[in-house]
């Protein structure tokens, strides 16, 4: 059992029988020793979010997940296809599973998969993805200082803010948290 206290970011919890991530923690300590800890939950069979608080020594049940890695295949349009890389077994996941985590799916690339009572129910990405700029807008002579932002194309679609100096081909590191450029891969 957890202690309000010891939920943090990415932990998962069960309430009312269905797996619930932390993706946002407050504690507010109040006089004599007590806290109250205010958590947004995200739902991961339905996806909603939920605002919750737990006050002092109140029991919260860790979620049964089980993780697996995956290696991607590909995508067909309204699947994606994965295999596990110890037994070889194909499976396929609807894009709805997938939902915004597609854009960071590069074929041949391992992830993890979360599963709840047999249900995959989230897809773990790693922290940061390089992909290739197949699309980035060529910026006027002199126009390149880092603070000016552009729209760049990668190889998955996905559609990222770069700094002006990244071209066409350029490998780039970006946060699949936030969805934002980290940096340009060094050669």
């Amino acid at each position: 059992m957890y202690q309000p206290t010891d939920l943090k970011k990415g932990v998962v919890v069960q309430i009312d029988g269905k797996p619930f991530k932390v993706i946002d923690y407050n504690q507010k300590v109040m006089g004599r020793g007590g806290s109250i800890v205010n958590v947004k939950l995200k739902n991961l069979i339905d996806g909603s979010v939920i605002p919750k608080t737990f006050k002092g020594q109140e029991k919260i049940e860790p979620a049964e997940v089980t993780n697996r890695t995956v290696q991607y295949l590909y995508s067909d349009g309204t699947d994606f296809h994965f295999m596990d890389p110890q037994s070889f077994e194909q499976f396929h996941l609807p894009a709805g599973t997938i939902e915004e985590s597609a854009g960071y799916l590069k074929e041949g690339e391992e992830l993890g998969l979360q599963s709840f009572e047999g249900t995959i129910i989230n897809v773990e990405l790693p922290k940061n993805v390089y992909l290739t700029v197949t699309y980035a807008e060529n910026v006027t002579k002199g126009d390149t200082s880092s603070s000016v932002l552009k729209d760049a194309t990668l190889e998955t679609g996905l559609i990222v803010k770069v700094p002006a100096f990244i071209k066409n081909g350029d490998v780039i590191s970006v946060d699949t948290a936030t969805g934002e450029y980290r940096e340009r891969k060094k050669d």
